[in-house]
């Protein structure tokens, strides 16, 4: 399953996190971080799935 959310983190990094974690304050970051510049929130979607 994890490739499938880091495959998800690649591809649309909010789905990744939203797999992980759920809607929460990780989820909201990584949104914000995707709209800032899309390498910021793969970064932070790739972090949150390899930390669990």
């Amino acid at each position: 399953m994890d490739i499938v959310r880091i495959i998800f983190a690649i591809l649309l990094p909010p789905v990744g996190v939203f797999l992980q974690v759920g809607i929460g304050p990780q989820f909201w970051i990584n949104i914000l971080l995707t709209l800032l510049g899309y390498i910021p929130g793969i970064v932070h979607a790739v972090y949150i799935i390899a930390k669990r």
